[in-house]
């Protein structure tokens, strides 16, 4: 029975590059005739994914496995923390939920999690040739190290070579690999097999000096200095730049709001690529404006976030544009939020049994239950004018919504979901905009609304080019000029294949 190799990608930070790298990694493997997995142990995120047998993950190792060409698996993600407030989150084991914690409490029990970890880890590697496992935050947070199962913690379980990566673009990148191997114990330093400088601008020459000195006080070579992509993969969670983007310049405009416990923002990537239509996250009523489209986007918190926007003069200000007749959209937590009641017997969704009223605007009442509706699926716009466009995408919700209205849409099954009411519309549909027919009908839309003609060399370039936004062709497509230069001196890439392991590569380039 044979058990894959591993290779481990860890980061001096959050946002280094982990993910991308990663993804990397996994398409090369593939392209040159590897079966090859992503892997990371635990992740924290708000944006999560479906699996076809209906369990949970992170979206970052579904990325990572359709760089693999894999159908993505819950075994690659086998804990997922989606954060409901600053010191509680929902842990997800395997896809399921296994309850609310605190932070305190979870890791107080995370240690137990551990033969979970491996279980999913070792069947993953019964099925494939190379594991390519993502850390998380930085190894060196040595307030965490003690409980660790996401960095060097689990490079020693498995006993993987670690690559260390740093962010050279928020600068100080030399500073951040020196701490950050000089705050590890040297059996954790050991693991580390090389250094790598991540997004990289301008002359590699340049930097030659301080990679040398680099070299000399980690006692570690530096293995690539990997120039900067603008490669539009998922973010994981909120800490993404793009929830902080400002006005852009486009004929259309929509405004996102930036709830405080947004969730699965990535259902809207596919809107940024349109060249007609400029997409920015707001949080109040200034920044709000007088958009062509607002969307209410998912939520881990539809309650706490609906009377923020309460609080917050946004539900003024979104009833009054509405009643003006700017289109609004809610997915999933705000497709909730649009209804008419919202009521949480249990206190499943708020932590208090509550019923507040809705922003009103279409004819719903949700029940929040302990029970999570997770399914893919397939459907067909019904509602006008977005009539005939086909969607794909999945379900993740604890609520249960009685409509007394028009559906939005028709599922395979010819379920009806979702509903609409004037130019008010509601979906707990999770990737509605992945194949590119609904982002056309809704441009199509505003642009009549506007008063403006679409500009048909921008269409055609769109309609092109649309595809799902799980589909990694940018990054792809970089991959292996990416990481030419940093596989050779392990010998992974030689013509006969990956004969010298890296664990015992002695390979140094002083």
């Amino acid at each position: 029975m044979s058990k894959a190799k591993c290779i481990m990608v860890q980061g001096t930070m959050s946002g280094a590059g982990k993910s991308l790298l990663c993804a990397a990694l996994c398409r090369i493997f593939a392209q040159d005739g590897y079966r090859v997995a992503p892997f990371k142990s635990q992740n924290m995120a708000l944006n999560s994914f479906v699996t076809r047998d209906g369990l949970e993950m992170g979206r970052a190792q579904v990325v990572q496995a359709q760089a693999a060409g894999i159908e993505p698996d819950v075994r690659m993600n086998p804990i997922l923390l989606k954060p409901s407030s600053d010191v509680g989150s929902q842990v997800i084991v395997n896809g399921e939920v296994r309850g609310q914690m605190s932070a305190a409490a979870y890791f107080k029990m995370k240690r137990a999690l551990i033969p979970e970890i491996l279980s999913a880890y070792n069947s993953l590697a019964e099925t494939v040739d190379i594991i390519v496992i993502e850390g998380a935050g930085s190894p060196a947070e040595i307030n965490l190290k003690a409980d660790d199962i996401v960095n060097m913690g689990l490079a020693r379980l498995v006993d993987a070579p670690v690559l260390l990566a740093g962010d050279i673009d928020r600068g100080g990148v030399f500073a951040q690999l020196y701490g950050t191997v000089a705050l590890l114990e040297p059996e954790e330093r050991a693991r580390i097999k090389g250094l790598l400088i991540n997004k990289f601008r301008g002359d590699v020459e340049i930097l030659r000096p301080g990679l040398a000195m680099l070299e000399e006080k980690t006692q570690l070579p530096v293995l690539g200095v990997v120039p900067y992509l603008k490669v539009d993969i998922e973010d994981e969670d909120s800490l993404s730049t793009r929830l902080d983007a400002g006005k852009t310049v486009h004929p259309l405009d929509a405004a996102i709001l930036r709830l405080p416990h947004i969730s699965n923002f990535t259902d809207f990537m596919p809107l940024e690529q349109h060249p007609l239509l400029g997409v920015r996250y707001v949080q109040n009523t200034r920044q709000l404006g007088t958009p062509d489209l607002i969307i209410l986007p998912g939520t881990k918190n539809t309650v706490a976030d609906l009377l923020w926007l309460r609080q917050s003069g946004l539900e003024a200000a979104l009833l009054k544009l509405a009643a003006n007749g700017t289109p609004v959209l809610g997915v999933c937590g705000g497709y909730q939020m649009l209804g008419e009641t919202l009521a949480d017997p249990e206190g499943t969704e708020s932590g208090t049994a509550q019923t507040v009223r809705g922003l009103g605007l279409l004819p719903t009442h949700t029940v929040f239950t302990g029970q999570k509706h997770r399914t893919q699926d397939t459907a067909a716009v019904i509602a006008a004018p977005f009539a005939g466009a086909a969607l794909t995408g999945y379900q993740i919700h604890t609520g249960r919504t009685e409509v007394q209205g028009v559906p939005f849409c028709t599922l395979a099954d010819g379920t009806p979901e979702g509903c609409v009411q004037d130019n008010v519309f509601g979906t707990y549909l999770h990737g509605l905009f992945d194949t590119g027919e609904l982002t056309e009908k809704l441009v199509a839309l505003l642009c009549r609304r506007k008063g403006i003609a679409p500009d048909s060399a921008a269409s055609s370039r769109w309609s092109s080019t649309a595809s799902s936004s799980l589909t990694c062709w940018p990054m792809a497509c970089a991959a292996r000029w990416i990481w030419m230069p940093f596989t050779q001196p392990w010998g992974w890439r030689t013509r006969g294949g990956m004969h010298n392991d890296p664990t015992t590569s002695s390979a140094r380039r002083h």
